[in-house]
Protein backbone atom coordinates (compact mmCIF):
# COMPACT_ATOMS: atom_id res chain seq x y z
CA UNK A 1 0.00 0.00 0.00
CA UNK A 2 2.83 2.42 0.90
CA UNK A 3 4.49 1.69 -2.44
CA UNK A 4 1.27 2.50 -4.29
CA UNK A 5 0.95 5.80 -2.40
CA UNK A 6 4.56 6.71 -3.17
CA UNK A 7 4.09 5.87 -6.86
CA UNK A 8 0.90 7.95 -6.91
CA UNK A 9 2.62 10.91 -5.26
CA UNK A 10 5.60 10.69 -7.62
CA UNK A 11 3.28 10.47 -10.63
CA UNK A 12 1.43 13.54 -9.41
CA UNK A 13 4.67 15.47 -8.96
CA UNK A 14 5.86 14.51 -12.44
CA UNK A 15 2.50 15.56 -13.88
CA UNK A 16 2.71 18.91 -12.10
CA UNK A 17 6.28 19.50 -13.24
CA UNK A 18 5.24 18.58 -16.80
CA UNK A 19 2.40 21.08 -16.54
CA UNK A 20 4.81 23.82 -15.46
CA UNK A 21 7.16 23.00 -18.34
CA UNK A 22 4.25 22.90 -20.78
CA UNK A 23 3.22 26.41 -19.70
CA UNK A 24 6.71 27.92 -19.86
CA UNK A 25 7.32 30.53 -22.50
CA UNK A 26 10.27 29.52 -24.68
CA UNK A 27 13.21 31.75 -25.58
CA UNK A 28 12.37 33.43 -28.93
CA UNK A 29 15.28 32.33 -31.13
CA UNK A 30 15.81 34.61 -34.12
CA UNK A 31 13.61 37.42 -32.80
CA UNK A 32 15.97 40.12 -34.07
CA UNK A 33 15.04 39.06 -37.61
CA UNK A 34 11.36 39.73 -36.89
CA UNK A 35 9.57 43.00 -37.54
CA UNK A 36 10.98 45.87 -35.47
CA UNK A 37 7.94 47.55 -33.92
CA UNK A 38 9.68 50.47 -32.20
CA UNK A 39 12.41 51.53 -29.81
CA UNK A 40 12.21 53.64 -26.68
CA UNK A 41 14.27 54.71 -23.69
CA UNK A 42 13.12 54.66 -20.07
CA UNK A 43 15.18 57.29 -18.30
CA UNK A 44 15.79 58.11 -14.63
CA UNK A 45 12.71 59.76 -13.15
CA UNK A 46 10.27 57.39 -14.91
CA UNK A 47 8.18 55.27 -12.53
CA UNK A 48 9.49 52.05 -14.12
CA UNK A 49 13.15 53.06 -14.30
CA UNK A 50 14.31 50.87 -11.41
CA UNK A 51 12.96 47.72 -13.07
CA UNK A 52 13.05 48.64 -16.76
CA UNK A 53 15.39 51.57 -17.22
CA UNK A 54 17.36 51.48 -20.46
CA UNK A 55 16.90 51.09 -24.20
CA UNK A 56 13.98 48.94 -25.35
CA UNK A 57 13.69 47.43 -28.81
CA UNK A 58 10.31 45.80 -29.49
CA UNK A 59 10.01 42.95 -32.01
CA UNK A 60 6.97 41.03 -33.25
CA UNK A 61 6.53 37.79 -35.16
CA UNK A 62 4.14 37.66 -38.17
CA UNK A 63 1.11 36.74 -36.08
CA UNK A 64 1.79 39.59 -33.66
CA UNK A 65 2.07 41.99 -36.60
CA UNK A 66 -1.46 40.98 -37.55
CA UNK A 67 -2.49 41.89 -34.00
CA UNK A 68 -0.78 45.28 -34.14
CA UNK A 69 -2.61 46.03 -37.39
CA UNK A 70 -6.02 44.67 -36.33
CA UNK A 71 -6.08 45.49 -32.61
CA UNK A 72 -6.49 41.88 -31.37
CA UNK A 73 -3.60 39.45 -31.24
CA UNK A 74 -4.19 35.90 -32.51
CA UNK A 75 -2.89 32.83 -30.72
CA UNK A 76 0.75 32.27 -31.61
CA UNK A 77 1.60 35.98 -31.46
CA UNK A 78 4.97 36.64 -29.86
CA UNK A 79 6.16 40.08 -28.78
CA UNK A 80 9.71 40.58 -27.51
CA UNK A 81 11.26 43.51 -25.75
CA UNK A 82 15.01 43.50 -25.80
CA UNK A 83 16.13 45.67 -22.86
CA UNK A 84 19.68 46.99 -22.86
CA UNK A 85 21.58 49.33 -20.58
CA UNK A 86 21.60 52.93 -21.79
CA UNK A 87 25.12 54.33 -21.47
CA UNK A 88 26.28 57.89 -22.00
CA UNK A 89 28.61 57.88 -24.98
CA UNK A 90 29.57 61.55 -25.12
CA UNK A 91 26.30 63.27 -26.00
CA UNK A 92 24.75 60.04 -27.28
CA UNK A 93 22.95 57.13 -25.66
CA UNK A 94 24.77 53.92 -26.50
CA UNK A 95 23.51 50.38 -25.99
CA UNK A 96 25.26 48.61 -23.16
CA UNK A 97 24.86 45.09 -21.85
CA UNK A 98 21.59 43.27 -22.32
CA UNK A 99 19.54 43.34 -19.13
CA UNK A 100 16.63 41.11 -20.14
CA UNK A 101 14.75 39.67 -23.10
CA UNK A 102 11.06 39.97 -22.21
CA UNK A 103 8.61 37.73 -24.05
CA UNK A 104 4.84 37.69 -24.40
CA UNK A 105 3.25 34.63 -26.05
CA UNK A 106 -0.46 34.62 -26.91
CA UNK A 107 -2.22 31.34 -26.18
CA UNK A 108 -5.71 31.98 -24.86
CA UNK A 109 -6.16 28.43 -23.52
CA UNK A 110 -2.80 27.94 -21.79
CA UNK A 111 -2.72 31.43 -20.29
CA UNK A 112 -6.39 32.18 -19.64
CA UNK A 113 -5.60 33.49 -16.13
CA UNK A 114 -3.37 36.22 -17.59
CA UNK A 115 -5.49 37.59 -20.41
CA UNK A 116 -4.41 34.88 -22.83
CA UNK A 117 -0.73 35.85 -22.60
CA UNK A 118 2.23 33.94 -21.24
CA UNK A 119 5.06 36.08 -19.91
CA UNK A 120 8.76 35.43 -19.39
CA UNK A 121 11.99 37.33 -19.03
CA UNK A 122 15.39 35.85 -19.80
CA UNK A 123 18.25 37.37 -17.82
CA UNK A 124 21.07 39.09 -19.71
CA UNK A 125 22.27 37.07 -22.68
CA UNK A 126 21.01 33.77 -21.24
CA UNK A 127 18.52 31.72 -23.21
CA UNK A 128 17.71 29.59 -20.16
CA UNK A 129 17.94 31.72 -16.99
CA UNK A 130 14.38 32.83 -16.30
CA UNK A 131 13.40 36.00 -14.50
CA UNK A 132 9.62 35.41 -14.25
CA UNK A 133 8.80 31.69 -14.16
CA UNK A 134 5.57 30.87 -12.31
CA UNK A 135 5.31 34.44 -11.00
CA UNK A 136 3.78 35.90 -14.19
CA UNK A 137 0.57 37.09 -12.53
CA UNK A 138 2.34 39.44 -10.13
CA UNK A 139 5.57 40.05 -12.07
CA UNK A 140 3.95 40.93 -15.41
CA UNK A 141 0.20 40.69 -15.73
CA UNK A 142 -0.54 43.11 -12.90
CA UNK A 143 1.05 45.90 -14.93
CA UNK A 144 -0.46 44.74 -18.23
CA UNK A 145 -4.00 44.44 -16.86
CA UNK A 146 -4.88 48.15 -17.37
CA UNK A 147 -4.09 47.61 -21.09
CA UNK A 148 -7.03 45.21 -21.44
CA UNK A 149 -8.63 47.34 -24.19
CA UNK A 150 -5.42 46.94 -26.21
CA UNK A 151 -5.26 43.17 -25.65
CA UNK A 152 -2.87 43.75 -22.70
CA UNK A 153 -0.14 45.17 -24.96
CA UNK A 154 1.56 48.49 -24.20
CA UNK A 155 3.46 49.08 -27.44
CA UNK A 156 1.92 50.56 -30.54
CA UNK A 157 3.22 49.95 -34.02
CA UNK A 158 5.33 52.82 -35.29
CA UNK A 159 4.09 53.53 -38.80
Amino acid sequence: MKTMIKVGLLSGLFALSGYAVANEVAYPNGYRDWHHVKSMVISPGHALHDAFGGIHHIYANKKAMKGYNEGRFPNGSVIVFDLLEANDGGNALIEGKRKVVGVMLKDSKRYSATGGWGFEGFKGDSKTERAVGSNAVTACFGCHQPQQNDDYVFSKLRK
